[in-house]
């Protein structure tokens, strides 16, 4: 179990931005996916003791109608630390579309933590 949290912070200027707890130490390792792709251009600058800003842009192609959803995860494990969702077009009847749409995204980043697993034990 990972002992980070994150808060969303705001999103401003198609910029995302969280605030990350995290033991002292070097900055933890993180990538935001969405539709299991890795977001680039994510930053993570110190803000204060134990504190960091994390930064993600909104990639363009991600500002459609429908619910986007952004998972963060720490690299190289499978559980999200926090996730975030875009919604644009028709408005949303209920909040769960959203929801649905969160599960689908982390089903998605289990069945590739799975595939990877069997693969590298060699099971089918």
């Amino acid at each position: 179990m990972s002992t980070l949290t994150v808060s969303t912070s705001k999103m401003h200027h198609g910029v995302w931005e969280g605030i990350l707890d995290s033991p002292s130490g070097p900055p933890p390792e993180l990538q935001v996916t969405w539709h299991g792709d890795v977001v680039a251009g994510v930053t993570l600058a110190e803000d204060a003791d134990s504190t960091w800003r994390l930064r993600v842009p909104i990639p363009v192609e991600a500002i459609s109608d429908g619910v986007q959803t952004f998972l963060v995860v720490e690299r190289g494990k499978s559980t999200a630390l926090t996730s975030f969702a875009l919604c644009a077009g028709e408005p949303l009847a209920e909040d769960l579309r959203a929801e649905v749409a969160l599960l689908r995204a982390e089903l998605d980043m289990l069945k590739r933590a799975f595939r990877r697993h069997c693969g590298e034990t060699g099971a089918d």
